[in-house]
């Protein structure tokens, strides 16, 4: 188990206050974010929102392990690490819209967010496969929950990376339920990083609310990867809020989730605090923070709100290169009757 704030302070961790204000720093923007983005989808702004509020430390921690070249493979409640990636908060906004994931031109090597569980999967052990093909040196990161491990992608993704050398970290976020099924429901094993065992891989276990912590193990992870072992790690954290929207957990969980501390604590509040014990930050520097992450966010939301809305055809772009002629047919019957009978209205 790989644990830092906890047990060291910041001299004996390895890392600067630099570091220290930067996952700070970014874990704000983060809890900024899912503020923002749960306010507007209550309001009818965007479709169902995800909620990630008790998972900033884990996907700030792997986002600040990765390098510049590395691949990131995001699930649908990863948009923490997407935004520490460069990912721009309102790319994300448009998405929850109705657009193309990615509608402005950065340069980020990121896949769009995974909807279906565990899809993501066996395609980070495709691009991990490439990179080894092609002789290239970045690594890729694929992100999915406790409840993915259940899905048969999950063994075909790892049994790939294991047989091929694939230069992948499979980073597990445990956040104790899968929906509404907790983790000892969805299997007998001794945790998720044992899993790595099967697969001919090293697996290994984080404090998931330590974002310290997080980064190093997947320093780590990427260590053994690029000299082609692929990893598993499992990051202990824990979902706060609903799994979506759609949800209301108070039907299958109730205030006492029977784990430790460490794990439930908020892990925005417990990071302040130590990063505030080692003089890392004062009031000021919070203050600056909190304002240029309200100021970000003011800035996304009108980008995406003075973005024209999707017309309906544009559901047939962005999946191939070329156009198949069966799609290409598709599309040209859908226009004809848009033409005829107008664009679809959603609430009639």
């Amino acid at each position: 188990m790989h644990r830092l704030i906890a047990e060291r302070g910041l001299d004996d961790t390895g890392f600067t206050a630099d570091d220290a204000r930067a996952a700070l720093r970014d874990m704000i923007r983060a809890r900024r974010f899912d503020e923002r983005a749960l306010a507007l989808q209550r309001r009818g702004w965007m479709s169902g929102y995800p909620p990630f509020r008790g998972q900033e430390a884990s996907q700030i921690g792997a986002a600040h392990a990765m390098r510049d070249d590395d691949v990131l493979l995001p699930t649908y409640r990863s948009n923490a690490l997407q935004l520490a990636r460069g990912v721009p908060p309102s790319d994300i906004l448009l998405f929850r819209r109705g657009h193309a994931e990615y509608d402005s031109d950065h340069d980020v090597p990121v896949f769009p967010q995974a909807v279906p569980i565990g899809s993501q999967i066996p395609h980070a052990a495709g691009v991990g496969m490439a990179a080894n093909y092609h002789g290239d040196d970045y690594g890729a990161l694929v992100c999915f929950g406790d409840g993915a491990t259940s899905e048969g992608d999950f063994h075909e993704g790892l049994n790939f990376a294991g047989v091929f050398d694939a230069p992948v970290v499979f980073f597990c976020e445990n956040n104790g339920w899968a929906i509404s099924l907790p983790r000892e429901r969805q299997t007998a094993s001794e945790s998720i990083a044992a899993k790595a065992d099967a697969y001919g891989m090293d697996g290994m276990q984080v404090d998931g609310n330590d974002p310290l912590a997080v980064r190093e193990a997947v320093e780590r992870g990427f260590e053994k990867a690029r000299a082609g072992e692929p990893v598993l790690i499992e990051s202990l954290t824990y979902r706060q809020g609903p799994h979506t929207t759609a949800d209301d957990p108070s039907r299958y969980r109730d205030d006492d989730p029977g784990l430790p501390e460490w794990r439930t604590r908020d892990p925005l509040d417990r990071f302040e605090s130590f990063c505030r014990e080692q003089e890392v930050v004062d009031d000021a520097a919070l203050d600056a923070m909190r304002d240029d992450a309200d100021e970000e966010l003011r800035e996304a939301v009108e980008r995406a709100e003075a973005t024209p809305e999707p017309g309906t055809d544009e559901l047939f772009d962005n999946v191939y290169e070329e156009l198949p002629p069966e799609l290409a047919r598709q599309r040209e019957e859908h226009v004809a009757f848009v033409e005829r009978n107008g664009p679809f209205d959603i609430e009639r």
